[in-house]
């Protein structure tokens, strides 16, 4: 798939985007999504499902693989799609929530890694990045605060305080959940600055990828 190509792919699915929650929506079990990366085009990626209410570990899938699309600002899905598609497929216990290292809404074209994941396999999905895509005010400083992710004059996502005093998180909504349920999802799954479904994949694909 060529860049072009893969414009016009997230255009054609972008429709598809759930932004509200499923009214039946129980979240027992959540996968985090991560990819780690060799200095080469090596990666593994690495699905970890943990209980949501005890975060004890319930189950993992890695899987080896290579970038085969080139790194270009927007469409960094396509490099790590397959491999995590292919690591979601190898779990034995069914996630109800999924959380990706990276970008829903906020997005340049509104469909980033969280919003194609979830549309992909049709589960409810949550961004969750370390940095911002867009504009905003520093939330308060007590654990839950949050202030609004504004990109081009649209609320894309919030900068959420996980932990007093640190730096915020920036959600947005991947599918089939609203904000504020995405906001509450994540925040109960923090310990760190970092929810432990991202913490627990980025340390296991690294191990794996040393």
């Amino acid at each position: 798939m060529t860049p072009e190509e893969a414009v016009a792919e997230q255009e054609r699915l972008r429709p598809r985007v759930v932004t509200t929650t499923d009214p039946d929506l129980v979240v027992r079990h959540v996968a985090g999504l991560d990819v780690s990366y060799a200095d080469d085009d090596r990666l593994v990626a690495a699905a970890v499902v943990l209980d949501a209410d005890s975060l004890e570990t319930v189950d993992s899938a890695v899987v080896h693989g290579r970038a085969d699309f080139p790194y270009v600002p927007g469409l960094f899905a396509f490099r790590e799609l397959p491999s995590l598609l292919d690591a979601l497929a190898k779990l034995t216990v069914p996630p109800d929530l999924l959380v990706c290292d990276g970008q829903g809404l906020a997005h340049p074209r509104r469909f980033g890694l969280a919003c194609h994941v979830g549309v992909l396999i049709d589960l409810p999905s949550v961004g969750v990045a370390k940095t911002p895509m867009g504009r905003f005010d520093p939330p308060g400083e007590e654990r839950g605060a949050v202030s609004d992710l504004v990109d081009d004059g649209e609320v894309v996502g919030r900068a959420l305080r996980t932990r007093a005093g640190v730096k915020p998180v920036f959600v947005s909504v991947g599918h089939r959940i609203d904000l504020d349920r995405a906001c509450a999802e994540v925040l109960r799954l923090c310990v760190h600055r970092l929810p432990e479904t991202t913490r627990r994949s980025d340390s296991l694909g690294r191990a794996h990828l040393r």
